[in-house]
């Protein structure tokens, strides 16, 4: 894969604050990479950086293998375009919000015409056209925003929490529409959010930022599957169980948790060990289901959210569960909350953390 930007060495100083720490980082043409972190990690300042609107303190930025300087930095921040968290509408219709930056790229009514439509078609938000932006509600705003975005066809595309603080309806069609343009249109896409269920399903590479500092990049799976003590510093780990554990003479371990609950992990460790089940890898299902699976409880819906294609159901056992199916399984099961189900998932799903 060939790399468009790249920061070598990158730290980034606010008076005495250090937001960036000596990072180093690429992003490859046509990727779709997620910086994940905690409020105040630096996202938002590496993302600054990417669109060449702040420079670093020390360190060197390249986009498509240039050194990003005084000289260049003008045809590089026309190369990319940002979508800040917080939305920035101007007090007019929806049209001349989407097409503010193209009248100032010099392009002509038609092509504005044109572009505009495309863009707010790919946000789902044809027809809003006369619309006034800001009588919009907040998640058509940031859609507006991100059509705003799309419409300049740049070669790099950032975003910054693009779906904080949104109602699931939204989430859905700003991912979807993410995922489109960079299947699409080639688009490269840099993402910053403290959504780790959105790194994982959105993106092909991960850099997790703390306290400015890179602390690892990998695939998805690679950190999420064995998340480090850097990850669980910040992320709200689902499933998360503490307890008491013995090794079995088979080689597994039985952790009893408070509560008289019992797991059984492919692992072997004696003592205090807190362990979590990804949402995932838990198989819900109606009846009991015939398996070599080692885990299976027995209990009640009592909460549901929606996510676009996937559900997210808690289910108390006598602890709570969450668990993440596809939107078809939801409905064809019937599921409702109260509804009785059971839970199966593997010795070899239970990780610690």
């Amino acid at each position: 894969m060939k790399t468009l930007i790249e920061l070598k060495g990158v730290t980034k100083r606010y008076g005495e604050i250090t937001a960036l720490d000596d990072v180093s980082l690429g992003v490859g043409e046509k990727e779709i990479f997620t910086v994940l972190g905690p409020n105040g990690s630096g996202k938002t300042t590496m993302l600054r950086i990417m669109a060449s609107i702040d420079e670093p303190t020390s360190g060197e930025f390249f986009f498509g293998g240039e050194k990003i300087n005084d000289k260049n930095r003008g045809q590089a921040r026309r190369r990319s375009t940002m979508v800040f968290q917080k939305t920035a509408l101007f007090n007019t219709t929806v049209y001349k919000n989407v097409a503010y930056g193209l009248k100032l790229r010099g392009y002509s009514r038609k092509e504005i015409e044109e572009k505009v439509k495309e863009a707010l078609s790919l946000v789902k938000l044809g027809g809003y056209e006369k619309r006034p932006a800001k009588k919009l509600s907040g998640g058509e705003q940031q859609r507006v925003s991100l059509a705003r975005a799309l419409a300049l066809n740049t070669d790099l595309l950032l975003l910054d929490e693009p779906t904080a603080n949104l109602d699931p309806k939204n989430v859905s069609i700003i991912e979807e529409t993410i995922s489109r343009v960079n299947r699409e249109h080639d688009t490269t896409i840099v993402m910053a959010t403290h959504n780790m269920f959105q790194a994982e399903t959105l993106t092909a590479r991960v850099a997790l930022l703390l306290g400015g500092k890179i602390a690892q990049i990998g695939a998805p799976r690679e950190i999420f599957r064995s998340p480090s003590e850097s990850l669980a510093s910040f992320a709200r780990l689902e499933n998360v169980f503490s307890g008491t554990s013995r090794v079995l003479e088979e080689g597994t371990s039985v952790i009893d948790v408070d509560g008289g609950m019992r797991i059984e992990a492919a692992l072997r460790k004696s003592g205090k060990v807190t362990v979590f089940v990804r949402p995932e890898d838990i198989i819900l299902s109606k009846k009991a289901v015939a398996s070599s699976a080692r885990n299976v409880f027995k209990g009640k819906i009592v909460e549901i959210a929606d996510f676009g294609p996937v559900a997210k159901l808690k289910v108390d056992v006598g602890k709570e569960f969450v668990v993440q199916i596809t939107k078809r399984s939801f409905v064809e099961m019937q599921l409702n909350v109260g509804s009785t189900v059971f839970l199966t998932f593997k010795a070899s799903s239970v990780q610690l953390v």
